[in-house]
């Protein structure tokens, strides 16, 4: 089974040391690329990270879904859903 996945305060600590900088600059780093890719995404854009894939947005159109408690068919209405497009040497570092 894969260990617990890596959290904010954990994920910040290890920029700080790759990067040879202080938490607090590491911190706002990451605050920094996160606010870039949401502004980005919701725009209707996309952001490539090099090494690790592609973040955008999908439209997904209006469909029929089926509610699992009752059975009951419902007309669900047209919306949008993010989606990430893994690189292959990402891929293939984790099976290689």
């Amino acid at each position: 089974m894969a260990s617990k996945p890596m959290t904010k305060t954990q994920l910040v600590a290890a920029l700080a040391e790759e990067g040879d900088m202080d938490k607090k600059a590491a911190g706002a780093a990451l605050e920094g690329l996160i606010s870039i890719i949401t502004r980005e995404v919701s725009g209707g854009g996309a952001v490539t990270l090099p090494g690790v894939g592609k973040i955008y947005c999908r439209e997904r159109p209006a469909r029929t879904v089926r509610n699992p408690a009752t059975g009951e068919q419902i007309q669900k209405d047209a919306d949008k859903v993010v989606k990430m497009t893994i690189a292959k040497a990402l891929k293939d570092s984790v099976n290689g």
